[in-house]
């Protein structure tokens, strides 16, 4: 076992924070590298002796180099999630040169990286992640490329796809790349490679493919997944085109995926993506679950609520938001509860997903369908957990930016409104006469003041304009939310906070 620290860039992504733990059970030490470093704080693996978080740019090569050095092997999880697709490829091959420039310079042994099974062809996705694996391995230091075509796992992008498509759609008219091959892979089979190639080393300097034991059409993985579901066998009414881009932004207004987070999906179907020999898996031996297998265990982690990673939570978070200077509107609201603060931050932190808002649910649908059919994210994007909350995560179609324990939690707007939209709700200790209580007695005021504000910086007239449009709503939707939140939090006083489950 290598003593140096295992670097993992993307730590905050679907795969790369599911890595760490396994890394740290195979005895591996992790540095991770991240833009926001807060997004790891509550992980549980965070306060691990071994586990080392440090902020790092992976544009700027010099405290790229800095943040390298004293490690042995690194992980590249990472890729570019901007809205246009040449700035998503020019970001990339940035980012990836700059990478290995500074893996040289910091005398990485290895590199890893998790690209995309498939012959380019009509992918400009998968031929970007072509050209990262090629500028990853230009310099001096060897790569191990591992590539996968669709992972199954509970909260990825391939498996939110696929589930919510079949849930949702009993006939579809499905266009031809539904009859394209693929070979998925379960997300534990992945990461199982992924840890094992540092101990092999035979992979080192070498490209590898890894899938399941299977390779089928998307239409037979909808029929397993219509089984495991226990809904009917889905109706499927092919046509005789491909309509990547369609089917894209079909997939945006059926499941909780954006069309541009789909169309790299789609895109990958169009030609065959399957394994061209068994050899990653005659270096690195492990039983690889069934397609079949893979969806019920994915099924029954949504159904434990206990999803480790989820497709969401990556993306920038902007931190420290500057709300001074230009026009700024605000909205405010506060309510007396005879209720602790643990209890009323409790309640807050249940809003949004399976939830729902605690009042008006159907004027939040709506506002949901209108930003889904205008490109944005709608409420379909839920949250992970519907008891916690972490930096960084969503719910529904706002992020979490801020939370303070028994006292805040703030949430930025991701819907599509002409300006920067921010909700906030700040809890403050009372004591019996209602006086205010300093933040250190907060574990034992009985009462609370919940005090929810609204803030919107519109841009230019058109932000003025849907400010005043929204307002009368307001005064029915938080005013409501406002007494829905007391009520539950009422309930929850007489309620112990339930303790984490275990992660698998």
């Amino acid at each position: 076992m290598d003593p140096k620290p295992v670097l993992v860039a993307g730590a905050t992504g679907y795969i790369g924070g599911r890595l760490v733990p396994r890394l740290l059970e195979a005895g591996h030490a992790v540095r991770c590298l991240a833009r926001a470093p807060r997004k790891l704080a509550d992980r549980p693996w965070a306060a691990d002796p071994r586990v080392e978080i440090r902020q790092a740019d992976l544009s700027d090569a010099v405290p790229l180099v800095e943040a390298m050095r004293g490690c042995g092997a690194a992980f590249y999880l990472v890729h570019s999630t901007s809205v246009a697709r040449r700035e998503n490829a020019a970001r990339d091959r940035e980012l990836a040169r700059t990478f290995a420039e500074a893996a040289q310079r910091a005398r990485l042994a290895r590199i890893v990286y998790l690209g995309r099974l498939g012959e380019p062809g009509l992918s400009e996705h998968l031929a970007s992640r072509h050209e990262v694996e090629r500028l990853l391995a230009s310099g001096a230091t060897p790569v191990t490329a591992l590539r996968a075509s669709l992972i199954i796992g509970s909260g990825s992008t391939s498996f939110e796809i696929l589930r919510h498509l079949v849930e949702r759609l009993p006939v579809m008219v499905t266009p031809r790349w539904v009859s394209t091959e693929c070979q998925p892979i379960a997300v534990r089979n992945v990461l199982h490679y992924l840890v094992a190639c540092l101990s092999t080393q035979a992979t080192e300097g070498r490209t590898l493919d890894i899938g399941g034991p299977e390779v089928l059409t998307y239409r037979e993985l909808m029929r397993i997944m219509a089984e495991e579901l226990g809904l009917r066998r889905r109706l499927m009414i092919p046509v005789p085109v491909l309509a990547p881009r369609l089917s894209a932004f079909w997939i945006h207004l059926v499941t909780p995926i954006s069309h541009q987070s789909a169309a790299p999906h789609v895109e990958g179907l169009l030609n065959r993506a399957a394994c061209r020999d068994n050899e990653a898996l005659g270096l690195m031996p492990q039983r690889l679950l069934t397609v079949q297998e893979g969806i019920r265990l994915a099924l029954e982690r949504v159904e434990q609520r206990d999803v480790e990673t989820v497709w969401s939570s990556a993306g920038s978070v902007p931190e420290n938001q500057d709300w001074s200077g230009g026009r700024v509107f605000t909205d405010t609201r506060s309510l007396d509860l005879e209720v602790p603060p643990a209890a009323v931050y409790r309640a807050v932190c249940r809003i949004g997903g399976a939830n729902g808002w605690y009042s008006t649910d159907r004027l939040w649908w709506l506002r949901g369908v209108l930003d889904r059919l205008a490109g944005g994210p709608g409420l379909r994007r839920g949250r992970r957990d519907p008891e916690r909350l972490s930096f960084g995560e969503v719910v529904d179609f706002w992020r979490v930016i801020g939370l303070e324990p028994n006292r805040a939690l703030r949430l930025r707007a991701e819907m599509k409104v002409p300006g920067e939209a921010v909700l906030e709700f700040t809890i403050d200790p009372r004591d019996a006469r209602s006086g205010p209580l300093p933040p250190d007695a907060a574990d034992r005021a009985p009462r609370s003041r919940l005090t929810q504000t609204a803030r919107f910086r519109p841009r230019g007239l058109a932000g003025v304009l849907y400010w005043y449009a929204v307002l009368p709503f307001h005064g029915i939707v938080f005013h409501q939310m406002l007494h829905g939140i007391r009520f539950a939090a009422e309930r929850l006083a007489a309620t112990p906070e339930p303790p984490g489950q275990p992660r698998d």
